[in-house]
């Protein structure tokens, strides 16, 4: 980071409060509404997956409500316990409590308005179960991983990664009110591609992690342990996509798809771990975004392939 960008963040971060406003749009902002929307998209399709038929939209509507309030108090409760660590990195210095136009105390009782919101709603129109899951994901997140593991071990990402897999767990709960096999493997393909995904923008990152004192992989092991990292799990995370179809979950329609969306997940993977492009981890980092919205497009397109074909 330049010093003149340094200068900018110590400007934002020490800037009064009664100097700036905050409205509706930092309380959105404080959500992190992009996160949000590709944990509904995973929850949907978990909900599909549950019935071969379509899953009530009573149970749909409360559902994804319940859950994207839920996982919207769960990011404000991040934004709170990272605001002074927000503050010292360029890519999160501009969010409402880094860059003090909104009092945390606004953001707390907002974070907690969402989370009771969605767990109340999912206990009282869904089912106690995936209430009690979710509740769970929220303190696993929130917490356990921003408070603690974050600053703790360079393995943060990958155990705090099991809070952010929940949403396609959540999404067949929710449905059908009971645990099984298959939605324990829908949640680890996003368990195992979270590495190789944020690992990618740690990379990318490196410096302002540095910077600020967070035990990330590339901090604590270097840059070419990190790169290996992210190629021996995007080869776990080609693995577990293709469980699916090895236990006949689904069928050729899924299994042609992954074939296709883990062959360029492979290829960016592989331009990271030879480290010969500066760009790779950050363009690695946004296919792998597109990569798991793939993953659980196709798996629903097949299902209902399966579901409508005389053969299926």
């Amino acid at each position: 980071m330049s010093e003149a960008m340094m200068t900018q963040v110590s400007a934002a971060a020490s800037e009064p409060l009664e100097s700036v406003r905050w409205g509706w749009r930092d309380l959105l902002t404080l959500c992190k509404p992009r996160v949000v929307v590709v944990m509904l998209v995973c929850a949907l399709v978990g909900m599909a997956l549950a019935r071969p038929v379509l899953p009530s939209l009573a149970v749909v509507f409360f559902g994804l409500a319940g859950i994207g309030l839920a996982a919207g108090g769960a990011a404000a409760f991040n934004h709170v316990v990272d605001r002074r660590l927000d503050a010292m990195m360029l890519r999160t210095s501009r969010r409402p409590l880094a860059a003090r136009r909104m009092p945390s105390s606004v953001a707390l009782a907002w974070a907690t308005l969402l989370s009771v919101a969605g767990v109340g709603l999912l206990a009282w129109q869904v089912n106690a179960l995936t209430a009690w899951l979710t509740l769970g994901s929220l303190i696993g997140y929130a917490l356990v991983y921003t408070a603690f593991l974050k600053h703790a071990t360079p393995q943060n990402i990958v155990i705090g990664g099991v809070a952010g897999a929940a949403p396609p767990l959540l999404g067949w709960t929710a449905v059908t009110g009971q645990l099984g096999p298959e939605p324990l493997l829908l949640m680890l393909i996003i368990f195992a591609w979270t590495p190789p995904h944020f690992w990618a923008l740690a990379l990318h990152k490196r410096e302002e992690y540095a910077r600020a004192g967070v035990p990330m992989l590339p901090v604590t092991h270097g840059e070419a342990f990190t790169r290996l990292q992210v190629w021996l799990y995007g080869w776990l995370t080609v693995a577990v996509t293709l469980m699916p179809f090895a236990i006949g979950m689904s069928g050729a329609v899924y299994l042609l798809g992954m074939v296709v969306l883990n062959a360029r997940f492979m290829f960016w993977n592989w331009k990271v771990w030879r480290g010969e492009d500066a760009s790779a981890p950050l363009a690695a980092f946004w296919f792998s975004i597109r990569y798991i919205l793939g993953v659980f497009g196709v798996l629903l397109l097949d299902h209902y392939a399966m579901a409508w074909s005389p053969w299926g």
